[in-house]
């Protein structure tokens, strides 16, 4: 798990990469939480998200946003946030020239809403993780149509993102022809699933499975 640095539009960007064992590995970045709110490429969360696409032979980036960790530059409201992500998948995009297949995002809340941004933004991307989406706070109305389909997870106990909230995008993503969304609510999970990490887990690596190896999905909402 190689620390790199990359160039972002705000300076250097700071970052730990895992390559996949074949020159053909598929790509996947994994996004942080709010900078302002403690989130850095080591939440939890996002740790474990890194490991399930790891641990699938998937070329595997996380990283700081800026202002955050060695990142240069400061918070920039999610427009400098998403420029930092378009230079990640840039990198990753350059140091593995032969991946098959389309990307992979995947984001835990702030993170999340960055994610599917660029998901908008990069066609090259085909698929989405996102982990308790601040569907009350920020504005997902760019999702007109979704481009991808993914999985969002969320917590039953959420205290920061009210679950309706999240099923009302999860309904609204899953409207669009030709897209679907595995939506799973943990139970007793609050924003940060503290004590539901390993639920959290079991969640992205089926759906990765699902969709990698054909497996079928085991107990989807």
């Amino acid at each position: 798990m190689p620390e790199v640095l990359f160039p972002g539009s705000a300076g250097r960007l700071e970052g730990r990469y895992t390559p996949g064992k074949s020159p053909t590995a598929p790509l996947a970045l994994i996004l942080h939480p709010h900078p302002h709110h403690g989130g850095t490429m080591n939440s939890k969360v996002v740790y474990a998200m890194y490991n399930a696409f790891v641990e699938r032979d998937f070329a595997t980036l996380r990283f700081n946003f800026r202002g955050v960790g060695r990142s240069q530059g400061s918070y920039d409201r999610g427009e400098g946030e998403l420029s930092d992500a378009a230079s990640a998948l840039d990198w990753l995009q350059s140091v593995n020239p032969n991946a098959r297949g389309r990307a992979w995002v995947a984001g835990f809340s702030f993170g999340a809403w960055i994610g599917m941004q660029l998901l908008m933004r990069r066609p090259e991307i085909g698929a989405f993780i996102s982990a308790a989406p601040p569907a009350n706070m920020l504005d997902f109305n760019f999702l007109a149509p979704c481009p991808a389909s993914g999985q969002i997870i969320h917590g039953a106990a959420d205290e920061i993102v009210p679950e309706p909230s999240v099923a009302k995008l999860v309904a609204k993503i899953s409207s669009q022809r030709g897209v679907s969304v595995d939506y799973r609510i943990i139970p007793n999970a609050g924003h940060f699933f503290a004590d539901q990490l390993p639920e959290l887990t079991d969640c992205v690596t089926d759906y990765l499975d699902s969709v990698l190896y054909q497996k079928p999905l085991a107990g989807a909402a």
